[in-house]
């Protein structure tokens, strides 16, 4: 993800932040193991993924209905310590995807992934940063000195080359590119007239429209994929950089820096790629909004003036005097293999039309030395990140669909996909985009669940990315059975919609809803529904703390995970074909895949 709480309670991948992850959109475990299955010692894991044994029993009943009792169970299950955290490639976190598996098979789904399997394997490396030797310091200070960035807490770095275990950099100069976007449709360039090969990139979080605040730039308020941080990167890298550092800012970035760090920190999960990485810069590195501000000051530029220059159109890129950064990685790169797993309800009249339901499994695994939170609250002092609002709610709802889906036959089929790899970016979901187990314009429609926070029953549902497609209508009448309505992303600025799974699939134009509850609460109103949300973002998110608790209300995820099936119901039994509304970015795809499947 990836995703802040306020005020809807979607989850941000950071990019694997996903979000994160590639922290969070955007992407991050510490996992000791690559090998499922306990008493292997090889790389090899794919003949151990369904002979393992599950860590933890399924379910002796659940019920076909859609109930807090299912959900919870569920919940409290994925999110046991026995999972560690569900971090990817580890042995813990590959039985919680193989706890998926069987209990898509025991409430009545078939095996639709690889060679009549309940699996897609996801090729991935691990890249883990040995702190210890690694850092970066920045030169050319007036004060004569070096500063040294302490990682974590001034800054975090790493690296997306994955044939090297060791590199460096040295008096690399710095550069203020703005917001360090090319973006011809909005005919704006932060690099025009640039050379910056040899040098370092330093950019500002989220997109000019975002800063400008108002309709008459980019999209607004509202974040472009041009304000992600994995879109800086690349550019940077496309730019020819030797590297590229983001200005972390809470409110452009939507979350606080205890999330970049915890995200960014332990082991980086990536998908095997081609070139190793060889086409990335050397590093990549977000730093504080504090250490920033110091580094203008020292470069004789004002941090908040070169800010509102960056928003305006025509900004030129600033040298940033004398200031260099020279630095080391040392890493250890371990290839190891994940999954995707994968089920189908066969449909009874078109089985080659599937609806699809996505959930992503993993979490950030355990972080040894990440212990926090008060003395007296013992179960925030373990390391064990175990993600049970992100997203073990998801993966629950998930079950629940499928399960109450599977209590009878549908003229459609229904496509049940756990990803892996969410927190490093949405890699699982990409590589199935790129990879699907059935042809994507055989999809009708898809629906998405992510992080969905237990603040009891509310008025509202929130979509993310609002005014993109037909489902939304459908959702809508489902609400209104509920007495409930479809609220707009409050905060578009957040850029949300580009921060979950349901943007790989998006993105070659299947139509996908991704709504979660909102906060106008039916008991406490707005003000108790914010409160929530903010605490979950505050102490929670992507923090030891993500724990599942008894006391949780579950009866408006009830509601909405009800309200979901009934979208996926009412498409999985017709034979409309509901699409992106006229003009949408992603229109143009979906109309080139169909026309695909009908040979033209």
């Amino acid at each position: 993800m990836m995703r802040t709480f306020w005020p809807a309670v979607s989850l941000l991948a950071l990019a694997a932040c996903s979000d994160p992850a590639t922290p969070a959109d955007e992407t991050d475990t510490n996992q000791a193991d690559a090998n499922v299955e306990a008493d292997a010692g090889d790389m090899d894991q794919t003949a151990s993924f369904e002979d393992s044994e599950l860590i933890l029993p399924l379910p002796e009943s659940t019920s076909t209905e859609i109930t807090a009792e299912d959900i919870a169970a569920r919940v409290a299950t994925l999110a046991d310590d026995a999972y560690e955290g569900r971090g990817p490639g580890s042995e813990a976190g590959e039985n919680s995807a193989l706890w998926i598996a069987r209990e898509m098979e025991r409430v009545g789904l078939e095996p639709g992934g690889e060679d009549g399997g309940w699996f897609q394997t996801v090729g991935m490396v691990e890249q883990t940063l040995d702190e210890s030797v690694s850092g970066m310091t920045i030169n050319g200070l007036s004060a004569g000195e070096p500063m040294e960035l302490t990682l974590k807490e001034d800054a975090v770095l790493w690296t997306k080359r994955q044939n090297e275990t060791e590199l460096s950099f040295s008096d690399s100069e710095l550069v203020f590119v703005g917001y360090g976007v090319v973006a011809p449709e909005y005919d704006w360039n932060d690099y025009e007239g640039l050379d910056v090969e040899g040098k370092t990139v330093v950019m500002l979080v989220n997109d000019p429209g975002f800063a400008r605040g108002t309709d008459d730039l980019f999209n607004g308020r509202a974040m472009t994929y041009y304000g992600r941080w994995t879109y800086k990167f690349e550019e940077a890298a496309r730019q020819g950089a030797t590297g590229a550092i983001v200005i972390h800012e809470t409110e452009p970035a939507s979350y606080p820096w205890e999330v970049v760090g915890n995200s960014w920190s332990g082991a980086q999960a990536d998908l095997v790629r081609g070139d190793g990485g060889a086409s990335r810069t050397t590093f990549e590195s977000w730093i504080t909004r504090d250490v920033a501000v110091s580094l203008f000051e020292d470069a004789g530029l004002d941090f908040e003036e070169q800010k509102a220059a960056a928003k305006e159109p025509g900004f030129e890129a600033v040298d940033m005097a004398d200031l260099t950064v020279s630095g080391n990685i040392v890493q250890t790169v371990d290839t190891m293999d994940s999954r995707n797993v994968v089920g189908v309800l066969p449909g009874t009249e078109r089985p080659d039309e599937y609806v699809l339901f996505t959930a992503h499994w993993d979490h950030l695994g355990k972080k040894s030395g990440e212990r926090t939170g008060a003395p007296t609250e013992d179960f925030y002092q373990d390391d064990i990140f175990n993600g049970a609002v992100d997203n073990a709610t998801g993966s629950a709802a998930l079950l629940e669909i499928a399960e109450a889906m599977a209590a009878s036959e549908h003229p459609r089929s229904g496509l049940f996909v756990s990803v892996t790899l969410e927190e490093s970016g949405l890699l699982g979901s990409a590589y199935y985009a790129d990879n699907p187990t059935v042809p994507l314009n055989q999809i009708v429609a898809g629906i998405n669940m992510d992080g969905m926070l237990p603040v009891g029953r509310t008025k509202e549902m929130v979509v993310v990315g609002y005014g993109a497609s037909e489902l939304e209508d459908i959702l809508e009448a489902k609400l209104e059975a509920q007495d409930r309505v479809v609220e707009p992303d409050p905060r578009p600025e957040a850029g949300s919609f580009y921060r979950s799974d349901h943007i790989s699939f998006a993105k070659k134009g299947v139509p996908m809803l991704y709504a979660d509850g909102g906060i106008d609460k039916r008991d406490g109103g707005i003000a108790a529904g914010r409160a929530a949300a903010d605490t979950y973002t505050a102490q929670r998110y992507h923090k030891p703390m993500d724990e599942y608790s008894e006391d949780w209300n579950l009866e408006g995820m009830v509601e909405d995970v009800t309200a979901l099936y009934e979208v996926g119901l009412e498409i999985i039994n017709s034979d409309e074909w509901p699409t992106w509304y006229e003009g949408n970015e992603f229109e143009a795809a979906r109309q080139a895949s169909l026309a695909e499947a009908d040979g033209e």
